[in-house]
């Protein structure tokens, strides 16, 4: 269920069923066809995403795990980010399953701005979004801003191995 503050009284199904369908649609695309959505997401909202992540305070967690990422040579930062999306168990993927919801989503944009500044691999310059990311993105783009954070919220909490489940 998603609540919008300040706003009139609107039903939960309402607010539910596009964020909700946004989200199956995310996760129904392929693995680089998520991660280059996320980056696209990034770049029309990425200014807007930590301060919408009250855990972005306590980064300090992901501290280690963002450096251990940085150390990692571009194929394996490439593979982490798959391994992330793909749920696949390893150290690291175990390291950002105990991270809290809202820690996760400013770690994602910390991984956005490392790659913006070429200390983790960018996206290349040829990389274009596929149709099904496109129109995936077109109907983010129709929500309003705080549904558009608990699309991205969601996605990137269902990433990772959570060792503890």
């Amino acid at each position: 269920m998603t609540y919008t503050l300040n706003a009139p009284a609107v039903s939960s199904v309402g607010l539910a069923t596009p964020v909700s369908s946004a989200i199956s649609a995310f996760k129904g695309l392929a693995t680089d066809e998520q991660l280059g959505l996320l980056w696209v997401l990034y770049e029309n909202m990425g200014r807007a995403i930590t301060p919408a992540a009250p855990g972005a305070a306590r980064l300090q967690f992901a501290e280690g795990l963002l450096a251990q990422v940085r150390d990692m040579t571009p194929s394996e930062q490439l593979q982490f980010m798959r391994d992330l999306v793909e749920r696949n168990s390893t150290p690291a993927t175990r390291a950002y399953g105990v991270l809290t919801n809202n820690t996760k989503l400013a770690f994602w944009y910390q991984l956005a701005e490392a790659m913006q500044a070429g200390t983790v691999i960018p996206v290349p310059s040829y990389y274009k979004l596929g149709a099904a990311g496109i129109a995936i993105f077109g109907q983010i783009s129709k929500l309003d801003f705080n549904q558009q954070i608990t699309v991205l919220r969601q996605v990137v909490v269902a990433m990772g191995v959570d060792p503890l489940a």
